[in-house]
């Protein structure tokens, strides 16, 4: 592999080149959402000003307009590592596309049956179920975590599944303390058992690869504007469930899929920005590697973003290990770096997690604080109400920039 090209990287996001009192903004708030490449904002604004139209209309810029939305499906497909376009959906956000289905899947569900959510996942993977259970008087299994390395406790899970369970719900990695989730044997398990899976790539996105064949997974979803993108969700099922369930959807929406799940009219901007998403991160890939196909470059992309960014996971956690005042939820044994993504969720023992947020941002040194809607673990954590300090870091940022939190953080707690 060549060398990681991160001036070049940099260079395509203007939002980096942004200065805050004499001196360059550092973005540690991906988790919360990524950047743009000028392509992308390029992508957005061609469409808008050259092929904006509503579906199926028989004139040339419709057809063009159609186009582009098939391109982008495709894309998405090919994203995630399916083979069927029409089994990507599109709606406003994951959370929006996880309601409709867990409406749908919730009116299959009967009393006695069982669904498992986790503790260590974000509120849109859980309550989205809890409401669907609710609803059809099912039962909800928890999965329990450990606290003290932001792991989920495997032994709860497999406690939790029987065969009634009738659908897992897992995250691919936590927003909160970064752990990535060992999703191979808990897909299969759940399968023995007769139980569908759906996963929530949102955080996974744009630090690994996604890939729903050899996952095997029933579903999954991820958000375009955490892996480069606009502001839009995108959900994969496996096409003899999106064809076999029934979503709340008007008369006139086509039956077809990808339709069938697209209630109204979506935002065909931001698709013809998802297809230039997944170009960036193909053409990195090519860069980065000797590939064939578009799916190839995207491989090569994640296999250089991975190596480059368990870099920065170790020189964070390398400098966090010589400040004394602050608490790492997550995993911090270097050996164990494969485990994570460079997400990083901090406690002080004087300062709350805005009280942090608020002194660094004052530095242009952008992260979060809250519980990152991550609420199942932090109350498991005890962390409410202050939630914790996140700084989420992503293949644009760079050494220099994590050596400038550190020494804020440094400061801070003299």
């Amino acid at each position: 592999m060549t060398t990681f090209p991160i001036d070049e990287i940099r260079a395509q996001f203007p939002a980096l080149a942004r200065h805050e009192h004499g001196r360059p903004v550092a973005y540690f708030d991906g988790p919360a959402g990524s950047q743009v490449p000028q392509s992308v904002a390029d992508a957005v604004s061609r469409y808008l000003l050259t092929t904006n139209s509503n579906r199926g209309g028989v004139f040339a810029v419709a057809k063009e307009s159609d186009a582009i939305v098939d391109a982008a499906h495709q894309a998405a497909a090919t994203f995630v590592g399916g083979n069927d376009p029409a089994c990507t959906v599109f709606g406003a956000n994951m959370t929006t596309l996880t309601l409709a289905l867990s409406r749908a899947l919730g009116r299959t569900w009967r009393a006695g049956d069982e669904v498992i959510v986790t503790r260590l996942d974000h509120d849109a993977n859980v309550t989205p179920w809890v409401l669907a259970a609710r609803d059809a008087g099912a039962t909800v299994r928890h999965v329990d975590v450990h606290v003290e390395d932001g792991t989920l406790d495997v032994a709860s899970f497999h406690a939790a599944l029987s065969s009634k369970t009738k659908l897992v719900a897992l995250g691919y990695a936590s927003n909160v303390t970064g752990t990535i989730n060992p999703l191979g044997p808990m897909i299969a398990a759940a399968k023995q058992m007769g139980a569908l899976t759906f996963i929530d790539a949102v955080h996974y996105a744009p630090h690994g690869l996604i890939d729903v064949t050899a996952l095997g997974c029933d579903f999954l979803a991820c958000s375009a504007y955490k892996f480069f993108g606009p502001h839009v969700g995108l959900l994969y099922g496996r096409r003899e469930l999106l064809e076999s369930l029934t979503p709340y959807k008007l008369r006139v929406s086509s039956n077809d899929l990808p339709g069938k799940w697209m209630t109204g009219t979506q935002a065909h901007e931001s698709l013809a920005g998802v297809a230039a998403a997944v170009s960036y991160l193909a053409n990195l890939g090519r860069h980065c590697g000797s590939v064939t196909t578009e799916r190839a470059a995207i491989e090569s992309a994640f296999t250089a973003i991975h190596g480059y960014e368990q870099l920065l996971s170790a020189h964070m956690l390398a400098g966090l290990r010589t400040l004394s005042g602050y608490r790492v939820w997550g995993i911090t044994d270097p050996a164990r770096i494969a485990e994570r993504v460079p997400t990083f969720s901090l406690t002080h023992a004087r300062f709350t997690p805005r009280e942090l947020a608020e002194r660094l941002a004052a530095e242009g040194l952008y992260v979060w604080c809250g519980n990152h809607y991550g609420l199942p673990f932090t109350e498991a954590a005890g962390l409410e109400p202050h939630g914790t300090l996140r700084i989420g870091l992503l293949h644009y940022n760079t050494i220099e920039e994590v050596d400038r939190v550190l020494e804020a953080l440094r400061h801070i707690d003299q």
